[in-house]
This record gives C-alpha cells, sequence and structure tokens, in this order.
C-alpha cells in the first residue's frame, strides 16, 4: 500500500506511526514544510510562495494562511502526481490549511485526519476570566479561525483524536466518524529510576531522588498552560517548604493564545508579581532542555505540576505519570479524562494558588502516603497510553483499515 503524511513538521504526531507503516512493507512518503523524515521514509518539502495580504481584515487573516499553505501543498502533490506516484491513502493534520486540496489532486484516495481540536468559545477562549474576550467578536473570530478546518473536515473519511474530551471539541454530526487514539507514551522509555541524577550547569546544582524538588513545564511559559498560576503559588509552597527546589521549564515565546502586552514575556510578568515574595536562590528557570534531559528531569522530581485551559492535552503530563511522579493537575476537562482525584494524581482548581501550594507542600511533607497513588499513575500510562502495546497497534490497524487488502 502507498500511503502519504501530510504535516507541515513532519513526522509530528505521527514520528512513531509513519516508519512502523514502512516496516511492515507498505511504501511510505510525506509532504511537509520543514521535518525530519523518520526511516523508510521519502519526504518532499513544498515551500509556500507568497504571504498573506497586507492589511487584510484580521479575521481573514488565518484563512489566508492556510489557504496559502493548502494551495503549496497541492502543487507538491501534482508533481508528485505527474512523476507517476499517487497514494492508497492520505492521512494528515489538517491544522494548518495542507489538506484543503489533496481531494482535487487524488479523488479516489481516502483521507484519514489527525484531529487535535477544535476551537471553541466556550471552552478555552473564555475560560481564564482575568483575560476576558470581547463578546460577539471573540465568537466571530473563532468561527473564522475554524472555517478552514470546517473544508478539511468535508473530505475527510475517517478520523482519530488523542483523547476522548479532544473528540468531543468538534461538531456533534462529526463524532462517530473520530476514533480515540493516543499517540502513546514509550512506557519503556519513561521509567521511574531512584538513582537518577541531573546537572544544572548555571547553577552548579546537581539534582537527584531525594531532593524536594517540584517540576513544572511547557513549552512556552504562559497562561494557557497555568504559568500564572503555577508562580503565584510559590510564596506559600516555599514558606512552607523551605527546602522545596522549583524547577520550571520553558521558553519565554507563545504557543497559545495572546502574546503579553508591551513587548513583555509572560515568563517576566509573572515573575515580577512574586519576586519580592519567593526565594530566587530556589528557583531555575532552566529554559527548553533536550528530551532526554527532560526525561531525567521527570525521573527525580518529587512533584510534577500540570495546569491548562480546556485545551489540548500535553504529553509530559502523561510522561510525568508514566515515571511516576506524583502529579498535580488542574481541575479541567482534559487533565479529569485521565487523572482521578487520590488514585493516581491529585486534582487543583486552576486558580486555587493555595490549594495547589498545599497538595505540593503535603507530597513533600508526606512522600510515604503517596506511594500508591504513584504506582497507580504510571499503571494508567501503561494500560491506556503505552506506546507500543496499545496506541501504536491501533493507529496502524486504523490505517490498513481504509484500504481493502492493505494488511500484511
Amino acid at each position: 500500500m502507498k500511503i502519504l503524511f501530510v504535516h507541515q513538521n513532519f513526522p509530528g504526531q505521527f514520528k512513531n506511526l509513519a516508519p512502523s507503516l514502512s516496516k511492515r512493507g507498505h511504501e511510505v512518503r510525506a509532504l511537509h514544510i520543514s521535518g525530519h523524515p523518520g526511516d523508510g521514509v521519502q519526504a518532499m518539502a513544498y515551500k509556500p510562495t507568497r504571504s498573506t495580504t497586507p492589511a487584510i481584515h484580521p479575521w481573514a487573516s488565518d484563512y489566508e494562511t492556510k489557504i496559502i499553505r493548502g494551495e503549496a501543498c497541492a502543487r507538491a502533490a501534482v508533481a508528485m502526481r505527474e512523476a507517476g506516484w499517487s497514494p492508497d491513502i492520505i492521512v494528515g493534520h489538517p491544522g494548518w490549511g495542507e489538506m484543503l486540496f489533496l481531494r482535487d489532486i487524488w479523488p479516489a484516495a481516502p483521507q484519514l485526519h489527525f484531529l487535535e481540536f477544535f476551537y471553541r468559545v466556550d471552552l478555552d477562549v473564555s475560560f481564564d476570566p482575568e483575560f476576558p474576550q470581547d463578546g460577539w467578536q471573540a465568537a466571530a473570530r473563532i468561527r473564522a479561525k475554524n472555517a478552514s478546518g470546517l473544508l478539511s473536515l468535508s473530505c475527510m473519511d475517517a478520523a482519530y483524536s488523542p483523547t476522548e474530551w479532544q473528540r468531543t471539541s468538534y461538531p456533534d454530526n462529526l463524532h462517530q466518524r473520530i476514533e480515540v487514539i493516543h499517540d502513546g507514551i514509550d512506557t519503556d522509555h519513561m521509567v521511574p529510576a531512584n538513582d537518577a541524577k541531573l546537572t544544572v550547569n548555571s547553577r552548579n546544582l546537581t539534582l537527584h531522588t531525594g531532593m524536594e524538588i517540584v517540576t513544572f513545564i511547557n513549552r512556552n511559559l504562559e497562561p494557557y498552560r497555568g504559568y500564572h498560576s503555577f508562580m503565584r503559588s510559590l510564596p506559600a509552597l516555599m514558606k512552607a517548604r523551605p527546602n522545596a527546589l522549583i524547577v520550571i521549564v520553558g521558553g519565554e515565546s507563545v504557543s497559545y493564545g495572546a502574546k503579553a502586552p508591551d513587548g513583555n514575556t509572560w515568563k517576566q510578568i509573572f515573575l515580577d508579581e512574586v519576586a519580592d515574595r519567593v526565594d530566587m536562590s530556589r528557583l531555575l528557570f532552566v529554559g527548553s532542555i533536550p528530551y532526554q534531559a527532560f526525561r531525567t528531569l521527570m525521573q527525580v522530581s518529587a512533584c510534577h505540576v500540570y495546569l491548562t485551559y480546556p485545551f489540548v492535552l500535553s504529553w509530559s503530563m502523561l510522561e510525568a505519570m508514566s515515571c511516576g511522579v506524583p502529579l498535580i493537575g488542574s481541575a479541567t476537562p482534559p487533565v479529569e479524562e485521565v487523572v482521578k482525584d487520590g488514585h493516581n494524581g491529585l486534582l487543583v482548581g486552576f486558580r486555587d494558588y493555595e490549594g495547589l501550594a498545599d497538595r505540593v507542600a503535603s507530597i513533600l511533607g508526606e512522600p510515604e502516603r503517596y506511594r500508591e497513588m504513584r504506582v497507580a499513575a504510571r499503571q494508567t500510562i501503561i494500560d491506556r497510553y503505552d506506546l507500543k502495546r496499545v496506541c501504536l497497534p491501533k493507529q496502524i490497524a486504523l490505517v490498513e483499515s481504509m484500504v481493502p487488502g492493505a494488511a500484511p
């Protein structure tokens, strides 16, 4: 079977699926803007040839951007077709517009979409009262933002979403065509390790198990992932636990939501808010770190905090659980789908700063009390999100089921 993957930053969520299908004897190719093809995957890069129109209506800018990407991807697809290659199935992420016109190039090829999130005012956009939206105009912007996604969805034959909550973000009439299959967590790699050590060169400090290390990780430090709530919990936490060391991982840009005002960064704004009430010598900002360092950090962590708006669930929370870290998560739907309070983690209100500090302090002060919770956290990931034994087999089966006779 000939399989075409489409993802602007390939492999993205297909980093395990694409090479696994190649190993099963399928011919696998990929279209991308920038990426790193895996073993057995032949990739072709495409490049948009224009930028968005200056002074275009701001509600139309996102749509035009995706049209531009879709056109560039379609031109690359035509080149593949004219060179004599056509896929039996197309697997892609429709979120950036690349999938928009592929039905017009290969009308007979079934399309399997990876559906990450459908923007809605009643989910993430209006969640945080600290950052109010401008009424009907916010709703209008979101409706316009979803326009290209809806066009792509009109071409999909089947789809899968990582979690049930993410599936239900999409319009009701699509739910029957969306399977719930997570990307998968490598539980053989993300394991507890009592002898783990991590050196922080900037502080000439070696972190190891047994230390009161509290970890907080975002791709970028911003409100969508609860950075402001976490920072506001630190004065009470550091007072309660004078030996606690806070390690914060993440960049200073913006992945989701609005940019910080006046050219500032969200990191600096909320650090400044608490700077005179925390012990800065016990607060480590380490920026973005390599994956192996992230793994070791999870292994030495005494408590991991994960906060999020009602939005896409981060791999990092599940990977922390796989490492057996005591987890405190926000009581928001994406987290609540995985974490059952008191069983495999603890839940706290997204804006409950004192409650968060109290729960972290409890874990640091009574680690033995939460031993069974740590074991249950890892078992949850093994049972429901394991890459090799649960998620990847389901993904492969779904792809092969869409083309008769495709399974080896």
